[in-house]
């Protein structure tokens, strides 16, 4: 393997970039980086942009030749905010193709530790919004709920809610990056950047009613010198607090 001091790059999209690591571990290149198109170049490396046709067998070949597992990983670190997470993606493979699921064990290749530990990152925050998202009925009768997730687990959620909620309408909006996903009791839809303003008063009636009936039970159950909130936020942090019903207006 050889490595270079170019910047790779991609359109964005995770099948393009499986296409470029693909066409780098073919070439036996160890990228510098790889980053989204637009990156801007720095002193001490060059962009290179080599406009990757997306292979549309890639994502069962990974499936079929290394596993679910670990396709699910490098899908995790995508999914994730983190700045170099492209060549976290690419280094998985790299030790993935050679090691198989026993790159879930090599800790001690500072590489893939680092993709461990995002892979981790991102399924506790799924695993969390499955408990912390909260659905509000608007008068059309479909269920709606907004959060603003550190990682971009809104493609993650849509599994768990397709099921639970398979006989409801349901609409999810992601605030930090303005994406929608809506369910259609068959299909799931997503929408990118889509101007939907959801006011108070699409709530329906109902709805209000058992909003202001869990908040007074949630309210009258607890007991106020028992109350901890450096305690709670340690099983529920702060920042998805203004998303939950019984927490909203603390």
């Amino acid at each position: 393997m050889k490595k270079v001091n170019n910047v790779y790059l991609y359109d964005g999209s995770f099948l393009n970039l499986l296409s470029l690591i693909k066409v780098l571990l073919k070439e036996n290149i160890i990228p510098q980086n790889i980053k989204i198109q637009g990156y801007e170049e720095n002193l001490f490396s060059s962009n290179i942009n080599l406009e990757i046709e997306d292979d549309e067998k890639i994502i069962p070949n990974i499936i079929h030749n290394l596993g679910s597992r670990i396709f699910n990983g490098i899908y995790y670190i995508y999914l994730s905010n983190n700045d170099d997470k492209e060549l976290l993606i690419y280094y998985f493979l790299l030790y993935s193709i050679k090691y198989k699921d026993k790159v879930f064990v090599l800790r001690k290749i500072e590489e893939v530790n680092k993709g461990l530990k995002v892979i981790k990152y991102v399924g506790n925050e799924n695993h969390k919004m499955k408990g912390f998202l909260r659905f509000k009925e608007l008068k059309n009768n479909v269920l709606y709920a907004e959060f603003a997730p550190t990682n971009n687990v809104l493609p993650l959620l849509v599994n768990h809610f397709k099921k639970r909620l398979k006989n409801e309408r349901w609409l999810i909006y992601d605030q930090k990056r303005n994406i929608w996903a809506y369910y259609d009791l068959k299909e799931v839809y997503f929408w990118d950047g889509l101007d939907i303003n959801i006011k108070i008063d699409n709530i329906s009636d109902d709805e209000e009613k058992m909003v202001h009936l869990w908040q007074t039970f949630y309210d009258t159950i607890g007991i106020k010198e028992r109350k901890n909130d450096r305690c709670r936020q340690n099983f529920m942090p702060k920042k998805y607090w203004k998303y939950i019903t019984e927490v909203e207006n603390i």
